[in-house]
């Protein structure tokens, strides 16, 4: 099992109350499972209602991308 963050656990709450599908939620938060991944996510949701799930999904690949070259 993956280890989640609060702020991914967070992430996750805030996916399942927009109405996105469990496991569509669960892959979002098993790739963004750290504090400050979730955290861009949870601000990128804050501007929005509910987005398409491939908005979701491109924009988790581009936080993902921002960690790896930050790393």
């Amino acid at each position: 099992m993956i280890h989640r963050t609060e702020k991914s656990l967070e992430l996750y709450e805030i996916l399942l109350e927009r109405g996105y599908p469990e496991r569509f939620c669960c892959e979002i938060t098993c790739n963004l499972n750290t504090d400050w991944t979730a955290q861009r996510m949870i601000g990128y949701l804050s501007h929005y209602g509910k987005l398409p799930m491939e908005d979701v999904a491109d924009e988790m690949l581009a936080i993902l991308s921002d960690r790896e070259r930050i790393m």
